[in-house]
Order: structure tokens, then sequence, then C-alpha cells
């Protein structure tokens, strides 16, 4: 597949959100181990082809005008045009060859200006003795012979490229041919996977023949031809994945050594050359089976129990699509289910924001905690991400530190299909990973998109993984099993609820519910967009990851609570100095709604939060971004009971959707606050998110969000605090025992509200 030039891609306008001012209130740029004492005191405890130019930019190419020929040899006395006397016509042709030195004065004239005027040709004739239509007619065929010349030249280059094609077609075709089986060594007998060979002939050429006609106008109009990745074969159904053995790279197991995404994410090269024609096959093949799998019903998909989503039949998998899959380890299991919605962004700017990987995990930072592109094999054809293909790393999480992610080493192939609708695929490469031992890895995964009217679009999500899940935490178990933690239903749950908030922050006008100190649209945006940064921030530094720089103590005093550090330095976005990081996750006899309404609700917060101290809080703004009300961000002011205390402001947003739910929030500094409010640039507010993930304990049939009586709740509390302004202070033991006291004494209070609730 062809790539080449690279144009920056273009963005979904970012997700942020105004004129006014809070006055009158004390500064506070973050949770200190001062404060958090303090308030501790009293108490019994205390987140390629290319995209190019579009095609009308490409140039309106057009050769040198095509003038008569007048062979080797010129006509002496004949013409057109301009230059002949339409009264007068050629009575005989006379031929005429010209001498030596002629010729070289026009072959040396031609090398400084092969298209003179008029006064350059008359003159050139009178210097050489010679007509001027015969100095025309000369340059003419000189022209004439170069471009003969070049495209000769052009054509043997491409026959060239064309036989090293075949070459290595021929190559390919004979390993296969002698390719073994990773668990009986007998052959793989790959002569019965084409089913139809002449298709695949067909293909093939026409491949061959556009792969040639860009690289011949590359060479043309671009001065060089473009770098061509040579396509194997074309997806055909049953050419098999294997992508635990064969040519593909067979994992017989998995150890008991775990390896940390950390290493993963710092260790990983981009492919090699050898393997980039490999991984082209691999992923047109994937793109194939993930139609297949997004369009048929049943039996290959089955309803849940509870009828809540769809998900696959593993015997009906492997008779549809018999060469799609390899020898699964013993101690892994299949995790596939389906989704389907309709969401409100239009399916070019969905595209997008799937292709860029910064926009990506952003969108879903509650399961993405970190991805790069590693290479970039096509950026896609005709301005838009048609044809696009990249080789990423990614880590997956559930915001809790008693799941572990997982991590991923992946393609991504993005086409669009004659029918208008855009599909979207990821598969591994783990078998071209040296060295780690593979605990996750993705089968065909995507979706497929498809235009709707008035900006909607229509997704279908297909999330199909094999992984070995044994190091989940048994309270989380109910929730994975029932595909709530990793499958379909989330990620097409978090990006209906995105789709939301962004349609939102594109909106001029300010709708009604919003209220408080927010009086202009730069404002709101600035507001949103802090607000986004602060929920990433969290979502970030909350899972088991080991991607980000945090590092776990020893002897943190709680083994249920996660402690970690790292030092701020430099950083506009935090506060300079030593920053603690302490985590815990635990279950709640009350359904997952009724925890997210208590924490949200400003007027209970009294009840939990150390950090109000028993104060009045009070809502000086309020952003709603969905169409459930829970979905806002807020501005919150604490008024402290004990007038000696300083005021404070709170920046809060709270997000809900059918699979968890999200209260997170961070005290934030009154004149920065007053520079956002105002619309200026929030991403130099230094903020220190705390917070809370609200998940389904999967136990009942109808797991979810949403009713009174859907079970029990996973709740994770995580809170930062800086603990030292001086970077490079050290951190002493009496810290981490404050942090330690302050996450339990939040978590008793919690417990004890919500049991009187319940009652």
């Amino acid at each position: 597949m062809p790539s080449g030039i690279m144009i920056p891609p273009r963005h979904v306008p970012p997700l942020m959100g105004m004129n006014g001012k809070v006055a009158g209130f004390s500064s506070s740029s973050g949770l200190t181990l001062g404060q958090a004492a303090n308030m501790l005191d009293g108490q019994q405890h205390q987140l390629e082809m290319t995209q190019t130019t579009p095609e009308n930019e490409m140039a309106k190419i057009r050769d040198d005008e095509f003038e008569s020929k007048s062979g080797s040899e010129n006509i002496e006395g004949g013409g057109s045009g301009d230059e002949q006397d339409p009264s007068q016509r050629p009575r005989k042709k006379r031929y005429h060859r010209h001498t030596q030195h002629q010729i070289q004065e026009m072959e040396a004239f031609f090398k400084e200006c092969p298209h003179p005027d008029d006064k350059q040709r008359k003159e050139l004739s009178r210097e050489l003795g010679l007509e001027p239509l015969q100095v025309k007619f000369w340059f003419q065929n000189k022209r004439t012979q170069m471009k003969t010349q070049h495209e000769r030249h052009e054509n043997t280059h491409l026959r060239t490229e064309n036989e090293k094609l075949r070459a290595e077609n021929m190559r390919y075709k004979e390993a296969l041919s002698n390719a073994s089986c990773p668990n009986c060594g007998g052959p793989t007998a790959l002569g019965e996977m084409s089913f139809d060979e002449h298709q695949l002939r067909l293909e093939n050429a026409r491949l061959r023949e556009e792969i040639d006609k860009i690289s011949g106008i590359a060479a043309k109009y671009v001065g060089k031809p473009l770098v061509s990745y040579p396509l194997i074969s074309p997806p055909i159904p049953p050419r098999s994945l294997d992508l635990g053995g064969g040519n593909f790279g067979a994992q017989p197991g998995v150890g008991g050594e775990m390896y940390g995404a950390g290493d993963l994410l710092r260790s990983v090269s981009g492919p090699i050359e050898a393997d980039k024609p490999m991984i082209i096959e691999l992923a047109v093949a994937a793109m194939e089976e993930l139609i297949r799998m997004a369009q048929l019903g049943e039996p290959l998909w089955v309803p849940s129990m509870d009828n809540s989503t769809e998900i696959l039949s593993e015997d009906e998998y492997i008779r549809t699509f018999p060469r799609g899959i390899g020898p699964k380890p013993s101690t892994f299991k299949t995790e596939a289910s389906r989704e389907t919605a309709i969401v409100i962004i239009n399916h070019v700017n969905l595209v997008e924001m799937l292709m860029d990987v910064n926009q990506w995990s952003s969108v879903f930072s509650g399961i993405v905690s970190r991805a790069m592109t590693l290479e970039v094999l096509s950026t896609g054809v005709a301005g838009n991400y048609n044809g696009a293909l990249q080789v990423m790393t990614a880590e997956f999480q559930v915001p809790t530190p008693l799941v572990p992610t997982r991590e991923s080493y992946f393609v991504r192939y993005c086409k669009q299909h004659a029918d208008g609708t855009w599909a979207v695929v990821d598969v591994s490469l783990d078998h071209l990973r040296p060295g780690p031992v593979l605990r996750c890895r993705r089968r065909p995964s995507g979706c497929l998109i498809q235009e709707m009217p008035n900006g909607y679009s229509k997704v279908i999500w297909v999330e199909h993984v094999e992984v070995d899940d044994r190091g989940v935490h048994s309270m989380y178990r109910g929730l994975v099993n029932c595909y709530l933690a990793f499958g379909a239903k989330r990620w097409i749950a978090t990006l209906d609820r995105q789709c939301e908030r962004l349609a939102s922050v594109m909106a001029t006008n300010i709708p009604s519910g919003d209220i408080g100190v927010i009086t202009s649209p730069d404002g709101r945006k600035s507001m949103l967009k802090l607000a986004e940064r602060m929920v990433i921030s969290f979502c970030s530094g909350v899972s088991a990851s080991t991607s980000h720089t945090w590092t776990t103590l020893s002897g943190s005093g709680a083994e249920d609570v996660r402690v970690m550090t790292r030092k701020s330095i430099d950083d506009p976005g935090r506060p300079p100095g030593i920053v603690l990081s302490a985590a815990t996750s635990f279950w709640l006899p009350v359904p997952p709604k009724r925890v997210f309404d208590f924490l949200r609700d400003e007027n209970s917060r009294s009840e939990w939060d150390i950090l109000s101290n028993g104060g009045v809080v009070q809502e000086m703004a309020h952003i709603a971004n969905g169409r459930d009300p829970g979905n806002c961000v807020s501005l919150l002011r604490v008024n402290s009971a004990n007038s000696s205390q300083s005021n404070m402001l709170i920046l809060q947003e709270s997000c809900t959707d059918l699979t968890g739910s999200f209260v997170i929030y961070a005290p934030v500094d009154i004149v920065a606050m007053n520079v956002v409010l105002n619309g200026g640039d929030p991403d130099y507010v230094a903020l220190l998110p705390s917070g809370f993930a609200i998940l389904p304990d999967g136990s009942t049939v109808h797991a979810g969000i949403g009713g009174v009586g859907s079970g029990g709740s996973l709740l994770t509390v995580a809170f930062q605090i800086l603990v030292d302004s001086v970077p490079t202070a050290k951190l002493s033991l009496g810290s981490v025992a404050t942090v330690n006291s302050l996450i339990a004494c939040t978590v008793d209070r919690i417990k004890a509200a919500v049991s009187c609730e319940n009652a």
C-alpha cells in the first residue's frame, strides 16, 4: 500500500467549552498535606496511500502542449499557427539537416530554456543562419524526444518494480507452502485456503495497477516515486489470520511472569521493513473479518443472559472463520461482544477522532490509559483517512487498582466501503514483538460507521480479545465477565457520552440550564477544557497501570490502599513539589446510581469531604453537557464554618453512562479561575484531581448503572495531595500515614452515609 507525503491531520474541535469574576475568596491551588492534617485533627479518622492535499490540490496536471511533429529533420518553409500566412500554402516539402554546430548550440540553449519565446527563437535563427520556424520545430521535436525518453525510462523502472513484486509474491507463496503446524509439525495444507483463486488474481492485478499509476504520477509531478508497500493478497474471508500459530507466530502458553505496560510502551519500536507486507496483509484480512462480524446475526451472535448486549458464540465463530483462529492458550479466555448505537457526531469527525491517537486516547481516557502511534504505514488518500494504516501500542484500563491493565501492540486500518460505510479495525501484532509474555491479544476489533441525517452516525462496535485475566481481583471478576469492564458496551457508552459533551462544547449559545458566574461562550469553553484535563489526569493515575511515572511505595501501612509518589517539576498543569496519590476500591451494598447521586450532590458533600470541613457548599456555576442531569461541570464555593479558615473554590465534573460513573474534583486557585472564567488559557491552571469511580458489581442479571434494583456498587476512591512544595525534599513516613488516614476517614464516612440512606 503506498504511502507518501504527510500533512497534519485535521482535528475534531477539542473538548473544551465567559465573563465574570469570583472575588473575595482566598486562593487555593490544591489539597496540601498541611490542610489534610489540620482537618484530620478534630476527627476520629482522618486522570498509503497518503492523506494528501485534496484531490483538486494535487495540481491540475497538464503535459507540455503537444505540437505537430516533424521527425528528426525540420520542414523548411512550412508551419502552422500564427507564424504562417494563411494565404500561402507549401508547394513542396524540402528536408534540411542541421549542421553539427547548429545542433550543439541549440542543445546548449535547450538545457537553459526548453521553451524559448518568439524573440529568443528569432535571435537563435539569426545567429545560426536558420529560419525561426526551423528553430521552433527543432525545440518542439527535442521536447517530444525528451518526453519519450523519460516515459521509456519510467516504464523500465515500473517493469523492474513489477518483477520485484512478482518475485516477493513467489517467495511468500513458497514460504507459506513450506509452513508447518506448530502443534503437530505436519503441513498446514494452505492450498485449501483459497476457494476462489481467480478473484485473488484479479484483485492483485487491480492493486498493482493502482500502485503503478500513483507511482507514475508521483514520478512525473512530484519529482520522485512514492514509497509503496506491496500488497500480498486481497481480503478473502477464509484467509487465515492465525494470530497464534503458523507464519504469524505461535504463542503456546503464558507463564506466571507479568509484563508491565510501562516496559512495553517504552521498549516497543516500529515494525521492521521485512514485517510490513505481512502487517498489511493481516490488516486487510482483519478488515474483511470485522465487516462480516458486524453484519452477521444469530447464530454467530447471541443475546446475553439479561439481553443487555450481544456476545459471540465461540463454536459458531470457529465454523464461520475456520482459518481465522489460531490455538488459544489454555490459560486464556475469549471476551467478545457487539453493541450498536446512534451517536451525535458527524461520521467524518468520528473517523478522524479514531485515527488521531491523541484524540482517541482523550475521548476514551476512562478506558485508554496510554497510547502512541509507532509508525504510520499510510495516511490515506483523497484528503481523508481512507486506506490509513498505522502501527500502535495502547494500554486499556478499568478505573481501579484491582484490575490489571491490558497492553496491546496492534495495527489499525481505516477504509471507506462502497456503500458509504467507514470501518476502523484493530488486530494484534504481538507475534512480531520479541520478548514479553503475552497476556492479551486483539482479534479483529473495531467499528462500522454509517452516516445518518442531521450530523448523527450509526456505530456498530465489535470488541474481540483473548486474555489471561487471572490477575483480576475477585471483587471485579463479575464486572469483567459480564463485558462491562472491557466490552463493546463500555466503548459505545463512553463514545455516546463524549459525543454529547463535544456537542455541548461546540454550542455557541449558553443554554438556559447553565447558571452562575459564567457569562460568555469563551469562559464556558475554557472551563470545560480545564475540566477535561482534570478528568484525563485523574483517570491516568487511578488504575493499576505501570505506564505512568508513579511508583508504588513500600510500607504504606495499609494493604488495601495503593500509595504512589512522583516529583512535579516544570509542569504548568501541576503545582511543583512532591505529589502523593492514594487509591482504594471497595464494595457497597447500594445501587451505583444512588452512590453517584449522593457523591455529586453539593448538599451532601459535607458528609464525606474532609476538605469542606463541615462548611456550606454552594454551586456558583453549572454547565450541563449531556442528556442525563448527572453529566455536568460545576464550580463550587466552600464557605467554611470556621471563620478563621479560608474559603475555597472546587472544580467538579460528574459524568455517568450505562457502564459506569465518575465524580472528579480539584481545589482551584481563585486568581487562576478568574482568568479561565474570562476565556483565558486553562492549560496553566495547576490541578491535583481527586474523586470517585463508581461501577456496577456485575453480580445481578441486570448489571448496569441504571435502575435502583441493579445490585451493589464497586467504588474506587483516589486522592492526589501535595505533601511538600520542594521537589527535592525527602518523603517522610508521617506524610504517608497522614494520607492513609485521610483516605480511610473518607471511606468510613461514605460507608456510614450510604448505609444510613439505604436503611
